[in-house]
């Protein structure tokens, strides 16, 4: 049996039971939505979802494993034209206390960094819509294109003449053509 996160967004670690996960479902009013459109510079944002759970591992650490998804409008990095993009992921955070994620420095001096992603310090709560908003602008389209980019390959001619392509101009294309008449004319 597991018990199900209150209304809450905002999880005090204190009031959860280390015994059993907590299952989350959250859901965002519109001016919660309003507000992420604005921070992550969207042209829109539809159906926003967060849902997984929290689960006390040993002593002092957490781990939320979560499903989030969301439609997000974003404008073309050369048009600025909408681009719509559905993103449906999976998360993992790893919440322990932040001096074991800190580099530790070995006997020449240096500072060995944690390599682990998934690793967060842990605080006096789970704020999982700021988690939410963390791990979306992580899974945004870092250059959305239109698909009526202007600067997508296009190919001129004269009538009659068989125009060049990126491929043609390969160093070993012409190599390529030269041994293929060759062979047809053998």
């Amino acid at each position: 049996m597991t018990e199900r996160a209150a209304q809450s967004a905002v999880l005090r670690v204190a009031d959860l039971n280390e015994r059993r996960p907590t299952r989350f479902d959250l859901t965002f009013a519109p001016q919660d939505i309003d507000q992420l459109v604005r921070d992550l510079d969207l042209i829109a944002l539809k159906k926003p979802r967060f849902q997984g759970e929290l689960r006390a591992e040993g002593k002092s650490e957490w781990v939320l494993q979560a499903k989030f998804g969301a439609t997000v409008q974003q404008p073309c990095v050369v048009t600025l034209d909408p681009v719509t993009t559905r993103i449906d992921e999976t998360i993992t955070r790893r919440f322990i206390p932040a001096d074991r994620i800190t580099g530790q420095e070995d006997d020449e001096g240096e500072i060995e960094i944690n390599s682990d992603d998934t690793l967060e310090p842990l605080e006096q709560v789970f704020d999982l819509p700021r988690i939410f908003a963390e791990a979306l602008a992580l899974a945004l389209p870092d250059y959305p294109r239109s698909t009526d980019d202007p600067a997508a390959p296009q190919v001129f001619a004269q009538d009659g003449v068989v125009p060049m392509t990126d491929e043609d101009a390969k160093p070993f294309a012409a190599l390529a053509a030269l041994k293929a008449k060759l062979e047809k004319d053998t």
